[in-house]
């Protein structure tokens, strides 16, 4: 299964970005062949809507599930819409998120952030 986290850097030692749609890379991590892909997030300088722009990406590699902190509502129902679910980040690096994916141990999310006004 392909999944995705947003991330500060393109690295698998970066830190996880506090928010979806305003990160600068999407890791996607495939958890059947360990495979791993950088994305360059380029809408986080556009001025709304980079967190929708973000989950139709993803949803167009084939993400089926995002980890993240936080996530809005508009790109949470572009996510919903494309049928990718989206869970609750833990403390701690990308690699133990996938971890604790794997083993089932993340929530999914239930609360999403309203979209901020400009």
């Amino acid at each position: 299964m392909k999944i995705a986290l947003p991330i500060c850097e393109n690295s698998m030692d970066a830190e996880i970005h506090d928010s979806f749609g305003r990160a600068s890379y999407y890791l996607i991590y495939n958890t059947i062949t360990k495979d791993s892909e950088y994305l360059d997030h380029r809408a986080v300088a556009d001025q709304g809507g980079s967190g929708i722009r973000a989950a139709q990406v993803l949803a167009d590699h084939g993400v089926r599930a995002i980890i993240t902190p936080k996530c809005g509502e508009n790109a949470e129902k572009t996510l919903r819409y494309c049928e990718v679910l989206v869970y609750q980040s833990i403390a701690g690096s990308i690699l133990q998120n996938i971890e604790a994916f794997v083993k089932d141990r993340l929530n999914l999310m239930n609360e999403f952030r309203p979209r901020r006004k400009e």
